[in-house]
């Protein structure tokens, strides 16, 4: 029985060892984390398991179908769900992955705003940016203002245009990659040995 106590405990610690609602910095163990965020994780995280080593399925089944960048330096590749609407913890239209050689890892959860939310969708949300792009069918982009200046195929690899967007607000959840900057920072350094995969 004590030792279902300790494990008990043990796991309510890992639980709750999200950083605080506002932490920019590492994790200590003197901060109080957010239940509310906490919570909020944990729903994203049930969620959102049967993509975490299954990019196929994502893609598939959860309709990630569209690949919207290629790999970002210390985040990773987006994978776009264009019917997601709203703001949803179980299902954002966003899911960033990391790869190594033909493996995938689940390590973040996008949402985009056209401007910043006037009340935080998650506690403590910290946002990033994105500037306007036009997007390609290789998930490759270029930044470009006025979407009528979008090549009908990227100037590069020949792939065909697929839509623009303007400059969007953006906030990352770090679900399942540990982020020495805060779940909500839009870079990842521990990401950084997948930047050449």
């Amino acid at each position: 029985m004590r030792r279902l106590v300790l494990l008990a405990a043990l796991l309510a610690a890992v639980v709750v060892a999200v950083p605080a609602a506002g932490d920019d910095h590492h994790h200590t163990t003197g901060s109080k984390p957010n239940r509310e965020l906490t919570a909020q994780i944990a729903r994203a995280r049930v969620a959102l398991a049967p993509f975490v080593s299954n990019l196929a399925a994502a893609r598939e089944q959860g309709g990630y179908k569209l690949q919207i960048t290629p790999m970002m330096p210390n985040m990773g590749y987006h994978f776009m769900n264009p019917d997601v609407t709203g703001f949803d913890v179980r299902r954002p239209p966003i899911l960033v992955y990391v790869r190594q050689g033909a493996d995938a890892q689940l390590v973040a959860a996008e949402w985009v705003f056209p401007s910043k939310p006037a009340k935080p969708p998650l506690p403590g949300a910290r946002y990033g940016s994105f500037a306007a792009a036009c997007h390609y069918e290789d998930g490759n982009f270029v930044p470009q203002r006025n979407e009528r200046a979008c090549a009908p195929k990227h100037p590069e690899t020949g792939a065909a245009f697929t839509f623009w967007h303007p400059d969007l607000v953006t906030l990352h959840l770090w679900l399942w990659y540990p982020n020495p900057d805060g779940v909500f920072n839009s870079t990842n350094a521990f990401v950084a040995p997948f930047n050449r995969s």
